[in-house]
């Protein structure tokens, strides 16, 4: 049990610590700097292909209208977003995709790549030494 706690708390510093590499990058980019509101309002809509209302993204994210309101003001400002009549509903409002949202998404999905894979790579280099490091240990005892 002791092990399993352990090995937890190690994923969830690893985890905790790639977040942080990934926040410093986003933060070092010459990009838009969002808020984590902004940032979660913005990969709900892009992250599914479901239609997004306001009202939808006030409950799946537990916050209020007017919180998402003005997470989209500031998303629409920097055209990472887009906010249009829903056709089947004209007092309805949708969230849609944009040229430069899409754009958005897809340098932080190499962000999240590149701090992912230095993340592995600080994992498996003890991995690496390990066997090394004992070779070199046996050679020196037998010398």
């Amino acid at each position: 049990m002791a092990k399993s706690s352990q090995a937890n708390q190690a994923n969830a510093d690893q985890m905790t610590q790639s977040l942080r590499d990934t926040v410093v990058a986003m933060v070092r980019r010459d990009g838009p700097d969002l808020s984590a509101r902004q940032l979660a309002v913005f990969l709900t809509c892009y992250l599914s292909d479901n239609a997004h209302t306001v009202r939808g993204l006030a409950a799946e994210l537990n916050v209020s209208k007017p919180a998402i309101t003005r997470a989209l003001d500031r998303l629409e400002d920097l055209r990472l977003a887009r906010r249009t009549a829903d056709p089947m509903d004209r007092r309805s409002v949708l969230i849609t995709h944009t040229p430069q949202g899409n754009g958005f998404l897809r340098d932080l999905r190499t962000i999240v790549n590149e701090t992912s894979a230095a993340a592995q790579e600080k994992v498996a280099a003890p991995v690496r030494k390990a066997p090394r490091a004992r070779r070199t240990e046996e050679l020196r005892r037998a010398s």
